[in-house]
């Protein structure tokens, strides 16, 4: 019993975190205000992650690690480009779609200054979520020889199409639309690849 308090507690504090940090932005909360949402005491939090910065780690690992399994399991290449990135843009738009604050602030981290510990914390997630697209289209490189040379500059690209669709989704107002929308997807993924062919 006092094993499942324990992970009630710090899912409660990492679940407050993100809420706090998704709303205001990581810089912008203090310990105090987590805690008083959290209902617990500091030293409560302290001896869960030891300070704030180790709450943001705990949180990008746990959530982090979910997201590149199911990234890298959507991207597995059987010989059709458009099929491969139509199904690694539905497992993206699903990540965002199911835990919507934390795609946003993940990204949030992203765009923070380069200098900034958040945006420290965030790099190598960044990195290995490129790696996987980077890695879609070396995988195609050989069927399509006209790309041969720049996957990373589709690579980019492609990830880039995806992400800002996800933060401008959102954006509408009332929409009450899922963002995974198999013919929107379809759309993207043929108009990006328009760009490839051509």
């Amino acid at each position: 019993m006092e094993h499942n308090q324990e992970l009630d507690n710090r899912e409660n504090i990492l679940e407050c975190a993100l809420d706090l940090f998704y709303q205001k932005g990581y810089d912008a909360v203090g310990v105090q205000e987590i805690v008083t949402k959290a209902g617990i005491t500091k030293p409560t939090l302290y001896y869960y992650f030891k300070s704030k910065y180790g709450l943001l780690e705990a949180l990008l690992q746990e959530r982090c690690d979910h997201m590149i399994t199911r990234l890298q399991e959507a991207a597995t290449y059987q010989g059709d480009l458009i099929v491969t990135l139509e199904r690694y843009a539905k497992a993206l738009f699903s990540i965002a779609e199911d835990d919507l604050r934390f795609y946003y602030l993940f990204l949030s981290l992203f765009y923070s200054a380069r200098e900034n510990d958040t945006y420290k914390a965030v790099l190598p997630y960044i990195k290995k979520q490129f790696s996987i697209i980077r890695g879609i289209f070396d995988e195609a490189a050989g069927f399509l020889g006209n790309m041969n040379g720049r996957q990373e500059q589709f690579a980019i690209g492609f990830s880039g199409i995806l992400n800002h669709y996800i933060l401008l989704y959102y954006e509408k107002e009332h929409t009450s639309k899922r963002l995974i929308d198999d013919h929107k997807i379809y759309m993207l993924v043929h108009q990006f690849m328009y760009g490839i062919v051509v």
